[in-house]
């Protein structure tokens, strides 16, 4: 079963003592060639989980720069089925490292539930986040994840109280993604002192992970968040590289790796350098 990588992650960051680092790139951004080229070089850089975003002409939760980074992974042609083969072939040098797809249910619903579930499973991916898909309204979305041993993972936001909780939980697995603020991607900043109560809360809840992300811009911050969540989330910071890259006419690897390597070191160190 697929959904194994993330809880043997999880696990192995559980003894190792820290906290894990997820990085989010979109699939195609800038091109499929470059795009894989991050995608090896993630693990090596330091990200024990990798989001692989697949492109959306209408990505509702985003901020400016994943939005164009949706926009040039579309240039790229890169679709659903794309996004799906561009992890397959990440797969085929790295039997470790868990992929989550993130994105949008719309792609989804053209493929059909079932055969998204089946062609993400013969991908190896590990687990899925839609962003637009409700819980009340996930029944069939999760019923074929669930068949494929694939993880659905939720959001929960600093606006989900106790009761909404309980069903943004429910057959949620692997972990949960806590947005920390309210609002589109890459915009605002995640404040330490709100998020540390919000992860006991939804820790609490699910009996799982919890993952921050939406506002870890600086290896600074993805320190703090480090010291109470059990992984930090950076996208929106990696995308904008992806950018600065194609403005100085450079290839993207180089600069996005470097990047991680930046977030991901400050994430290992945090709980390290709390305890000298």
């Amino acid at each position: 079963m697929t959904t194994a990588r993330i809880d043997a992650r999880f696990k192995a960051l559980k003894a190792e003592g820290r906290a894990g680092f997820v990085a989010y790139v979109m699939a195609g951004d800038p091109t499929r060639d470059q795009a894989l080229e991050i995608l090896r070089g993630l693990p090596g850089a330091g990200a024990d989980i990798i989001e692989l975003g697949f492109p959306f002409s209408d990505p509702m939760a985003e901020g400016p720069p994943i939005q164009r980074a949706a926009q040039r992974g579309l240039k790229a042609g890169l679709t659903l089925q794309g996004t799906l083969d561009l992890a397959a072939d990440f797969r085929r040098d790295d039997d470790t490292t868990p992929v989550i797809l993130m994105g949008y249910l719309n792609p989804i619903e053209s493929m059909g539930h079932e055969a998204f579930a089946r062609a993400a499973n013969a991908a190896g991916v590990d687990g899925l986040i839609v962003v637009d898909c409700p819980p009340e309204e996930a029944g069939p979305l999760t019923d074929a994840l669930d068949a494929e041993g694939l993880s659905l993972i939720r959001l929960a936001t600093p606006t989900s109280d106790d009761e909404r909780l309980k069903v943004v939980v429910s057959r949620t697995s692997g972990f949960v993604y806590y947005v920390s603020v309210a609002g589109v991607t890459g915009v605002k900043e995640a404040q330490t002192a709100s998020v540390a109560p919000a992860v006991e809360r939804v820790r609490k809840a699910s009996g799982l992970p919890v993952a921050v992300g939406f506002g870890v811009k600086t290896p600074e911050r993805a320190a703090e968040i480090a010291r109470v969540a059990d992984a930090v989330v950076a996208g929106s910071v990696l995308v904008d590289e992806v950018a600065a890259a194609l403005d100085a006419n450079e290839p993207a690897a180089p600069r996005v790796l470097a990047k991680v390597r930046a977030l991901s070191d400050a994430v290992r160190g945090a709980r390290v350098a709390e305890t000298v």
